[in-house]
């Protein structure tokens, strides 16, 4: 048996069982049982295949667990994040790290596309995995289509 400890993003829940992604190198892990997740949970943990056949998981030990809360924010980026798409070129992604932790991700995006842009932010399993490597559990979403900015805010407690 081969035991695996890390960071899990749960992506799929149901009553009796669980999938959980590895943050780190997004393998996918099915597991037998669902010890009470939820999609968007967390996990510093460690899992193990379950014996004989080892093609479902069993979570040994949960470290920590917390929550993503996924925030589509009716709030326009801010000034500084406005000026920070005007700076890129059009689509490119500009990266800066908060005070602290976290850190906030914006887009300069083409007319007539943000929304769609905030949306695929919002339904990208990434978006989760992303988080969780950064020990965020909140991420706000938020845009302006008249300044055609996105900016993705992922903050701490």
């Amino acid at each position: 048996m081969t035991e695996k400890t890390g960071t899990f993003v749960v992506t799929h829940a149901e009553a009796e069982s669980a999938v959980v992604r590895d943050a780190e190198t997004a393998q996918v892990h099915t597991l037998a049982s669902n010890p009470g997740l939820e999609v968007h949970d967390v996990l510093e943990a460690t899992v193990a295949p379950e014996p004989p056949l080892e093609v479902t998981w069993e979570v040994i030990e949960i470290e920590d667990r917390r929550t993503i809360e996924l925030v589509d924010s009716d709030l326009e980026p801010t000034t500084y994040e406005k000026e920070l798409a005007a700076e890129a070129e059009l689509g490119d992604l500009v990266q800066e790290e908060r005070a602290g932790t976290g850190e906030l991700h914006v887009f300069s995006v083409p007319d007539g596309e943000v929304e769609a842009a905030a949306q695929d932010v919002l339904d990208d399993e990434e978006t989760i995995a992303r988080a969780a490597r950064l020990e965020a559990v909140r991420v706000e979403v938020r845009r302006s289509a008249e300044d055609g900015v996105l900016s993705v805010r992922y903050l701490p407690d």
